[in-house]
């Protein structure tokens, strides 16, 4: 509510008063003076000079009120705002006189705060609809590790309600989560859930008081979902490879049985036997070399790291494509903490690729290196035809090549995320061809 008038004069009106009664003061002595120094008649005199006296303390005095008044108004009105009231205007808001200016600024004043204030409720009511609805659990403690705040995926989580609420994070069993790094995946046996959790943490002020933000978004469900879509790409993709191999071996060893069981076996029965064998041997032959390159894709160990020059890896590496020359656009010296074998085996394939694709044009394939940040990045430029199907090149056992086993890409891809790294493929857009593209966190 806007504060009420203060019921006697403040020292402030007190000094207005007394300055408007100094003002008035020698033309009051003056005019006294006058009237006793004027042959005027005694009665007279006195009345004159009671109406000059009454006039100058009555003036003093609505002078004081013509200056206090308004501030006491524009203090109500403030007042107002302060109780967080912004519905008040002030009367006389204009541009011609200095009040009216004062008025004309509350008035803009009020009316911003009235828009900030409905701005900032829907933005709250937003954010608890938001933190209602989020499948996040989202917990606040303050500087004592006491819980101050968390949304309905917390209480179900802990199993608790406003009951939490003061507890420390050790007694929830949080306490894991407000140490060691603010962003990471740990394992959490809780009461609304146990698996693995990914967690972020952060820091925030309110009312000058220091806060963590905790953030757990719970991962073993998602990671059995998209294992089972793994698992399905994987059968749909050991499927279509063992029928390819097994349609045509079982067509042929009917074909045979067929064969020997005619009476009398037709002249060339052992070119038909032989050529169907060939075609047996051929087709297991094939199914082997899938398995293998399953086996291999599977068991990639993790990396040994030691301390690998960049510019000699790249050089040596180059040097074993001898179908064609490799450009070296040489870059800066720079160390790897890698494993040497199966960064030899990445690049190889990455080499090998450019080159195939290459020989089909005549053109080149160039290796630039450089530095960004704490990282390295290569690249293996070709000039070949370029990507007919980007959408497919990490999908196991997928090749457009004739003898291709489709894993190489796909193992380039696991070395470089086993080092911490990253490969991307793409066309060129300067000119027909793919360029390759790696990361890999300097030493």
């Amino acid at each position: 509510m806007p504060a009420a008038a203060p019921s006697k004069p403040s020292r402030y009106e007190t000094r207005i008063y007394l300055q408007a009664l100094g003002l008035a003061l020698p033309a009051l002595a003056l005019a006294i003076y006058g009237l006793f120094v004027w042959p005027w008649p005694p009665p007279l005199r006195w009345f004159l000079g009671v109406i000059l006296t009454g006039t100058w303390l009555i003036g003093a005095g609505m002078l004081r009120e013509r200056v206090a008044r308004p501030l006491q108004t524009l203090s109500n009105l403030l007042a107002g705002l302060r109780e967080g009231d912004y519905s008040v205007r002030g009367r006389g808001a204009r541009h011609d006189d200095a009040w009216g200016e004062v008025m004309y600024e509350f008035n803009a004043l009020s009316h911003r705060l009235r828009e900030q204030r409905i701005g900032a409720l829907e933005a709250g009511v937003l954010l608890r609809q938001v933190m209602a609805e989020i499948d996040i659990a989202i917990f606040a403690f303050d500087a004592r590790d006491r819980l101050q705040l968390m949304n309905p995926a917390g209480e179900r989580l802990l199993q608790r309600g406003e009951e939490a609420l003061n507890r420390r994070a050790q007694e929830l069993g949080l306490a894991a989560c407000l140490a060691g790094e603010a962003n990471r995946t740990l394992e959490l046996a809780l009461p609304g859930g146990a698996g693995r959790w990914e967690m972020r943490r952060g820091r925030f002020r309110q009312s000058a008081e220091p806060y963590q933000l905790l953030l757990l978004t719970n991962l073993s469900r998602a990671l059995r979902e998209e294992e089972r879509r793994a698992w399905l790409r994987l059968l749909r993709v050991l499927g279509h490879e063992l029928n390819n191999s097994l349609a045509p071996i079982q067509s042929l060893a009917a074909s045979l049985g067929e064969l020997l069981r005619r009476e009398p076996l037709p002249a060339d029965w052992r070119e038909d036997a032989q050529a169907s064998l060939e075609v047996v041997a051929s087709r297991s032959a094939a199914l082997a070399r899938f398995v293998e390159a399953y086996t291999r894709l599977a068991r990639l160990p993790p990396p040994q790291l030691a301390p690998l020059p960049v510019r000699s890896w790249i050089t040596r590496v180059a040097r074993l494509e001898t179908r064609l020359a490799i450009e070296i656009v040489a870059g800066p010296e720079l160390t790897l903490a890698a494993d040497a074998d199966q960064l030899d085996l990445l690049l190889i394939n990455l080499l090998r690729n450019g080159v195939d694709a290459a020989l089909e044009t005549g053109g080149g394939v160039r290796v630039r290196w450089g530095r960004a940040g704490q990282a390295l990045w290569l690249e293996i430029e070709d000039d070949g035809p370029g990507l007919a199907n980007p959408a497919n090149l990490f999908v196991p056992f997928f090749t457009t090549k004739p003898n291709g086993s489709g894993i190489g890409l796909i193992l380039s891809r696991q070395i470089a995320e086993a080092h911490q790294g990253a490969l991307s493929l793409r066309n060129r857009e300067d000119h027909p061809g793919c360029l390759a593209r790696l990361h890999l966190p300097l030493a």
